[in-house]
């Protein structure tokens, strides 16, 4: 899968970096905010915490989409690093589940990033970062531990889930007060683990 994302990601400064990048978009209706997607992506929504009223909003989908896709612009351009979303890899449902994709595209990267707006509404959030934190912590290999994942949210932002990605997983959290300061502490983060994997702190992938 490795080699594969890396192949459909194209030539950067640093190709072989892979930077995961998830986030509540894929709870959203990507259809009709990409005019691409398979409908069937769509994973069940579970509640995130109470964080906004409860009425659909393209407008607010397709600014949590956009916030995404700039976090990955900015990091491939800043850094020079692969940085991808699950719907920039072309894997069909026919060859693997959307939760085996996350679970696929975690395992592949040397960063793990999850960024949760206040701007999503019912956000399918928890039953993946759920799945995708305990897959990589339960694995042996020294590769997936939790100084490779980074879980970001808007200041203001509350959830029974932060809470559980300190306690259980022990994953990096901060919170963010705008996209700048986003950008920077994702760009930060990731500098962080090249420096690590250049200093024999962390394995390097291959």
């Amino acid at each position: 899968m490795r080699n594969r994302i890396i192949e459909e990601l194209g030539d950067l400064p640093r190709s072989r970096f892979l930077v995961y990048l998830m986030g509540p978009y894929q709870a959203f209706d990507v259809e009709q905010v990409l005019d691409t997607a398979d409908p069937t992506t769509v994973p069940e929504s579970i509640d995130f915490g109470t964080l906004v009223e409860s009425n659909q909003s393209l407008d607010r989908d397709q600014a949590a989409l956009n916030l995404l896709l700039e976090a990955r612009d900015h990091l491939r351009t800043s850094a020079g690093v692969n940085a991808y979303l699950a719907i920039d890899v072309d894997v069909s449902l026919d060859e693997m589940d959307a939760a085996s994709q996350s679970i696929a595209f975690a395992r592949a990267s040397n960063v793990v990033a999850y960024v949760v707006p206040t701007i999503g509404d019912n956000l399918g959030v928890g039953i993946e970062v759920g799945s995708v934190l305990e897959s990589l912590f339960d694995d042996e290999s020294p590769n997936h531990c939790r100084e490779r994942v980074l879980f970001v949210h808007e200041s203001g932002v509350r959830s029974a889930m932060i809470a559980a990605v300190r306690d259980r997983w022990e994953a990096r959290i901060y919170a963010y007060e705008n996209r700048d300061d986003l950008f920077r502490q994702l760009r930060l983060f990731v500098r962080d683990v090249i420096r690590k994997e250049q200093t024999d702190q962390l394995p390097r992938l291959e």
